[in-house]
């Protein structure tokens, strides 16, 4: 079974010799990020006990559940950089076991403070993640194959938008009062460790990047490096970035920043809010609300390796993105005017999440095509700070519209034409050619 689509390789050769990489790197990875999303949105469901026992008011735990994105964001590019310089088996090692520390000593909060606190260094210790992974899989992958190995990734968006809820909802209810602790405090204990045992498997699996790696023949060994750096030759003689500085100055850049963040926007407005969405749509019990919400993760995960394995078959990235995230306009749109329809209005919202989530997969693996060297790790976590800004602005926008107007429906409409202009701007920016070189050596 390929992880990667035979299509999308020249030769039985090719498609041999990475998707053996796929299988040696991508599912270790997915559960990383699985680990990482359970880690991020389990303080929504610690919530419905915490907050009476340490005094937490609505606002407070917005604030708190908010100030993460400050944190991450602020320590984002520093992050990437270092992973770049360091290693990147050493650099995720460092990343996971920090935040699994932190996440677990979120069942010490006492305080409004504290809770806040901690968030902030949660954030901080989780940044350079996920764009830390993008770049490590540039390392690993040709361009033309990225847009597979992220859908791939990305997949751990759905899986853990699918269990986070029952399993959180399991453990508080399974471990309250056992042992003194409260059912909250069990649920930070025991999501947080996982990325501590993680982060120290990390260090022993992962290798930094391909040339001596035992897993891979010499000649394999070779071969990668060759066919990776005959692509990065290309991507420079073509106009890529290789520097920096210079990554700032690229416009192509900025308009994917852009993008990122209404995505992010879309994603995280939706989300944040999906429970009360369809709980506003009739009466269900607190587990057929999750049930429920689950839908759109999963039918958002099957689009997303659908469109991503037609991008990288086609090495087609500007409308395969273009076009998703104008469904993700649509699903938004029609979500908000359905709202009398609650089976009309649910698949109005899948329709959303799966133009979000294809869009993510195809995105991500534009950089690689713009930018090189340092430019390339500098760019993607411009990328990933700037659009996790989104993270704490759309659900806050959309509670202060829900709250202004009394209709949460105004800000599924902002979201939106938020995302309607991002996919203007994709679509108007210039392509970015496959390498001659590479495709010569195929």
């Amino acid at each position: 079974m390929n992880l990667i689509s035979r299509r999308t390789f020249a030769n039985d050769q090719d498609s041999i010799l990475y998707n053996r990489i796929a299988w040696r790197i991508l599912p270790f990875l997915f559960v990383l990020y699985v680990v990482a999303f359970l880690d991020r949105v389990n303080v929504g469901f610690a919530k419905l006990q915490m907050a009476a026992d340490i005094g937490l008011s609505d606002m407070a735990f917005g604030f708190g559940a908010g100030v993460f994105f400050l944190g991450y964001c602020l320590f984002e590019i520093p992050s990437n950089m270092m992973l770049q310089k360091v290693g990147a088996r050493l650099w995720i090692t460092r990343i996971m076991v920090a935040w699994g520390i932190i996440s677990t000593s979120m069942m010490f909060v006492s305080s409004p403070t504290s809770f806040y606190i901690l968030r902030f260094l949660l954030g901080v210790a989780e940044a350079g993640f996920y764009p830390g992974v993008v770049l490590y899989l540039t390392y690993w992958l040709p361009s033309y194959a990225q847009s597979q190995g992220l859908a791939c990734l990305s997949l751990g968006v759905g899986i853990a938008g699918v269990i986070g809820g029952p399993l959180s909802g399991w453990i508080m209810q399974t471990f309250a009062g056992m042992g003194g602790l409260a059912g909250w405090q069990w649920l930070f204990l025991l999501e947080g460790l996982p990325a501590v045992i993680l982060g120290i498997v990390v260090f022993f699996y992962l290798d930094d990047r391909p040339g001596k790696v035992r897993w891979l023949s010499k000649e394999q060994n070779a071969k990668v490096v060759a066919d990776l750096d005959r692509q990065r030759q290309s991507f420079e003689k073509a106009g890529a970035t290789h520097t920096f500085g210079s990554a700032f100055r690229h416009r192509g850049l900025w308009c994917l920043v852009f993008v990122n963040f209404a995505l992010l926007c879309g994603t995280y407005g939706v989300s944040f809010w999906l429970p009360q969405i369809i709980r506003s749509l009739g009466e269900q019990t607190l587990l057929q609300t999750g049930l429920i919400s689950a839908i759109p993760f999963a039918v958002g995960s099957v689009c997303m390796l659908i469109v991503g394995k037609h991008s990288d078959r086609t090495r087609e990235r500007r409308w395969h993105a273009s076009l998703s995230i104008l469904a993700a306009c649509l699903g938004l749109t029609l979500s908000a005017a359905l709202q009398a329809n609650p089976f009309l209005c649910l698949f109005s919202l899948c329709i959303a999440m799966a133009g979000c989530l294809s869009a993510f997969n195809v995105l991500w693996a534009i950089p690689g095509t713009l930018l090189t060297g340092s430019a390339t790790a500098a760019g993607i976590a411009l990328m990933t700070t700037v659009g996790n800004l989104g993270g704490y602005a759309s659900p806050f926008m959309m509670g202060w519209v829900k709250q202004a107007s009394g209709h949460l429906e105004y800000g599924l409409y902002i979201l939106a034409a938020l995302t309607f202009a991002a996919a203007l701007v994709m679509a108007r920016m210039r392509p970015q050619s496959q390498p001659a070189a590479l495709a010569a050596s195929h």
